[in-house]
């Protein structure tokens, strides 16, 4: 282990939230205190800079983070791997994926939305990665600003034990800093870069308020730590050390969310949130990260974080960087040197590690070595997103990253035919990138269609092609993702029999068919229930693989079916005729059959969408969402804000930005993120089910 690498230092953090909260701002931010940079550029900046994280064109222009970047900064004696993380559902991926491989996360919440819809997918993200974090309510310079309001608000919406650590000093124009209730001291930060930090007594008018709010946090404290647990029985003070330390055990257990509080843009609060990082974030050997042993069978085994055991890493994200494609990795065990070579678990490839990298945005500095616990970059590594790498020694591959399903499609082409082969790489190098993104070919229209997680990721995609590839890019219509599945049960008899010359196809399955609801992603079930050998055991596997294969396409409207279960009950063989092949075509065929008397229904997704608009519009934006066929769950008024959230079908979604904007004078904005599958109303079913055999005529003509 290297002198220098002491793990108890380093720190792997996230920043996420929901769309415009300040998460971007706030990483500029801890750039500059920490020395990466030596100017401050605001996201849609006037200097036409744009944000350091931001490195991509698009970014700058639409003053959005697309991809997570990746940096590497110093803070007092810690080493922080920040990951700043696109806060847009659309590139929910990026989200997945940094919080795969991050041992902790901050969650900035805007002080005067406090928690909006991404802020919920994000922290179920959080928890689906057993990430433990803190709280930073930014902006509290803007008018409406009320922290006390946030807090309540992510005890209540997210369910979070979450604490004030801290009381502001003054609201909106007259933000001046914060009060600490760890140390009981007040922190103004003046300069024209809020650098120099002030640390003085607490106002007296605040006394009273801070000594009410330092006892709750010490009452929360007190159930993570005995020593503090006694202390505050005996209404004794513990001392800072004691605080920090039950406060730390409370978030590395996931079950305390200290809140801290400030304003990035106006340089306020930011070294304070350091400091937390580096006082109760946890370190990588905190944390415990399983892989699974292929040698037994995919068994989970837990890694521990240690550099002496072979190396075990993770190519969490691909980019393409001006030198070739920019491979980033979480190491989780053992250690990588340049010139090593190193195994692909995926497809079994050595690959040499030529170039090593610690990655600040899209700069970056060579370092020759790099040990568990760390994140760095390679160069000139071909893999796609996902792949763990070993040194060849052990047989170990990470727990794969949640995927969602895609919900939109799009009919995609060069616009001549010289640009064919620069689409084709550029579809090719997208996938590799991001997982939620799917290219495939519809074998009836011969069109290449891609898919993803609504028009904005499509959207940008498209724009990457003429871009980066040079090559422009002509899309049809977009193109709902609908499911179709049963909504009653059914009974099947089917024998497939073939008869020519040599040996022929026999087989007979029988069962039924039922609707099938399940807790996890799973949307197909098989039971066999054959006793006494009346199908051979090596044919059960094909007649599972036969339904299987029907589920690709239902002949109601042409989309795959979902919500199927399919019970084996009996069926014959014959010794000389049947075969894999046979059970697996009376499969299909028995499907079919019975899915035609199953009731078949059409399935629509359905998407969770929040509006934002000044007061004054709330009439015409419930009216258009009531339009739209949607479904308003709630509303909420906040300092003349109307936040409207409502479920909406994603066909009625299309143009919704522009009709949005023409209704309240470009004053409001909306996020959507998918939520269900619904079954479609009656008359669309019948129009799309007339338009698939309409189709189906046409290409048999």
């Amino acid at each position: 282990m290297s002198k220098n690498w002491d793990l108890s230092k380093v720190r792997n953090i996230g920043i996420s939230a929901h769309i415009d909260s300040g998460k971007t701002t706030l990483t500029e931010r801890i750039l500059f205190y920490t020395g990466r940079i030596h100017a401050i550029h605001d996201v849609r900046g006037k200097d036409g800079v744009g944000a350091k994280m931001d490195s991509m064109e698009l970014e700058k222009e639409r003053g959005i983070t697309i991809q997570s970047a990746a940096t590497n900064v110093q803070w007092k004696n810690t080493e922080i791997n920040i990951i700043d993380t696109p806060g847009h559902v659309d590139f929910t991926i990026e989200v997945e994926r940094a919080l795969r491989v991050l041992d902790g996360a901050i969650l900035v919440l805007c002080g005067v939305s406090g928690v909006q819809s991404q802020s919920i997918t994000v922290d179920r993200q959080m928890r689906r990665y057993n990430v433990p974090r803190l709280a930073f309510i930014n902006k509290l310079d803007r008018s409406g600003a009320d922290p006390f309001r946030v807090t309540t608000a992510l005890r209540e919406k997210l369910r979070h034990n979450a604490v004030l650590t801290q009381l502001p000093i003054g609201l909106e124009d007259a933000h001046a800093g914060v009060v600490d209730l760890v140390t009981m001291k007040a922190y103004t930060f003046h300069g024209p870069n809020g650098e120099e930090i002030k640390v003085e007594e607490i106002p007296a008018d605040m006394l009273e308020d801070a000594q009410k709010y330092r006892h709750e946090l010490i009452g929360a404290a007190a159930d993570f730590d005995d020593t503090v647990g006694e202390k505050f029985l005996m209404e004794e003070e513990p001392t800072v050390e004691e605080l920090k330390a039950a406060i730390r055990k409370g978030v590395l257990s996931l079950d305390l969310t200290p809140v801290f509080l400030g304003s990035a843009y106006k340089n306020k609060g930011v070294q304070l949130l350091l400091d937390a990082v580096e006082d109760y974030l946890p370190c990588p050997t905190d944390v415990t990260n399983e892989g699974l042993d292929m040698d037994n069978d995919e068994a989970r085994l837990t890694l521990p974080c240690d550099a002496d055991k072979p190396l075990v890493a993770l190519a969490f994200k691909l980019e393409d960087g001006r030198f070739g494609q920019l491979t980033y990795m979480r190491i989780y065990q053992g250690t990588m040197r340049k010139g090593d070579f190193i195994h692909n678990m995926a497809n079994q490839k050595k690959v040499k590690v030529p170039r090593l990298v610690r990655m600040h945005s899209d700069d970056m500095q060579d370092i020759e070595v790099a040990y568990a616990g760390d994140i760095v970059a390679l160069f000139g590594v071909d893999c796609a997103s996902g792949d763990t790498f070993t040194d060849g020694t052990v047989n170990i591959t990470m727990t794969s990253m949640f995927i969602p399903n895609a919900v939109i499609s799009l009919a995609v082409a060069p616009k001549d035919k010289t640009g064919a082969d620069n689409f084709t790489k550029a579809l090719t190098k997208f996938r590799k990138e991001d997982p939620t993104f799917r290219v495939h070919r519809d074998e009836e229209s011969n069109e290449t269609i891609i898919s993803g997680m609504g028009e904005l990721h499509l959207e940008v995609y498209i724009e990457r092609i003429k871009r980066e590839f040079k090559c422009e890019v002509i899309a049809g219509a977009p193109q709902v993702a609908y499911r179709e599945t049963i909504s009653s049960p059914a009974d099947y008899d089917y024998t497939h029999k073939k008869q020519t010359g040599g040996s022929g196809q026999f087989a007979k399955v029988m069962g039924k068919m039922v609707p099938y609801e399940s807790e996890t992603e799973k949307t197909y079930n098989f039971v066999n229930n054959i006793r006494g050998g009346r199908i051979p055991n090596e044919y059960i596997p094909a007649v599972d693989k036969g339904f299987q294969e029907a589920l690709d396409k239902g002949t109601l409207i042409g989309f795959p079916i979902v919500g199927v279960q399919m019970e084996l009950d009996d069926g014959a063989y014959h010794d000389v005729d049947s075969s894999e092949m046979a059970f697996k075509i009376c499969a299909i065929a028995a499907f079919r059959q019975a899915y035609e008397k199953a009731s078949p229904i059409a399935l629509e997704p359905i998407m969770k969408l929040e509006v934002q608009a000044p007061e004054e519009f709330q009439g015409s934006v419930m009216g258009q969402i009531n339009q739209r066929r949607g479904m308003i769950s709630g509303t909420t008024t906040i300092e003349g804000t109307v936040t409207v959230d409502a479920e909406v079908p994603l066909t009625e979604m299309f143009g919704y930005s522009t009709d949005l904007r023409s209704a309240t004078q470009g004053k409001a904005e909306f996020t959507m993120e998918f939520a269900k599958y619904s079954p479609v109303p009656r008359g669309i079913q019948n129009e799309l089910a007339k338009k698939y055999q309409e189709k189906r005529e046409a290409e048999k003509k």
